[in-house]
């Protein structure tokens, strides 16, 4: 058991998704979502988040799955229990990302081939999630503890773990916590609130695009 432990902590892991920017689309409703989806993957994501405590969320992450699967991964946010990834599993999801640090849970998504991005605060977190498999980790909420948290965290995290920033990056922000350490970025309310447009959303998700390239000389 040791020896597999020492071995999920060493391999060689790297973000499956080419662009480092995760498209969380809090609350919308199944009827928006293959719209909002489909402009998200026209500007070139191709890993969008739908987290559970949106309404009817199974109806909206199957109809993104069948519709865009293909072209994007497709996932489910704020995941917390086995239950729901098996859910999401049959829904056709393939990453889930976990607002928290559950070993448990980790291991039951994993096991089912899931790629979990796993929600952490401290490097104590991170590396329990690590040990229980998690192929990438995820800073919450990134705002409250700042880059210098990252760049300390990048001192002690294997590098080869794609680290994603989630709660409070804008667009101005986001090239501070690239340069920082951090891999990519999750983007919920900068990038989507209920009741906006589909065109709306294609606008914002240009924007945090132009921002991977850093500010402006």
């Amino acid at each position: 058991m040791a020896a597999a432990r020492r071995s999920t902590m060493t391999d060689s892991h790297r973000s499956p998704f080419r662009l480092p920017l995760i498209a969380i689309l809090r609350g919308i409703v199944p009827g928006e979502a293959v719209d909002h989806v489909g402009e998200l993957v026209a500007e070139g994501y191709d890993a969008i988040e739908i987290p559970l405590n949106s309404p009817d969320w199974e109806d909206s992450i199957g109809r993104a799955a069948q519709a865009h699967g293909a072209a994007a991964w497709i996932g489910g946010g704020t995941v917390l229990r086995p239950a729901q990834v098996d859910t999401l599993q049959r829904l056709g999801a393939r990453f889930i990302v976990t607002p928290n640090t559950n070993p448990t849970l980790i291991r039951h998504a994993v096991a089912a081939g899931m790629q979990v991005v796993a929600g952490f605060a401290t490097a104590s977190e991170a590396f329990a999630a690590l040990e229980a498999g998690a192929q990438m980790l995820k800073l919450f909420p990134a705002a409250t503890y700042g880059t210098g948290h990252v760049r300390a965290l990048r001192a002690v995290l294997p590098k080869q773990i794609p680290l994603y920033v989630v709660g409070g990056v804008t667009p101005r922000s986001l090239p501070a916590w690239l340069a920082s350490g951090a891999d990519g970025a999750g983007i919920g309310g900068e990038l989507y609130r209920p009741g906006q447009s589909p065109d709306t959303t294609h606008v914002h998700a240009r924007a945090f695009r132009q921002a991977l390239a850093g500010p402006p000389a």
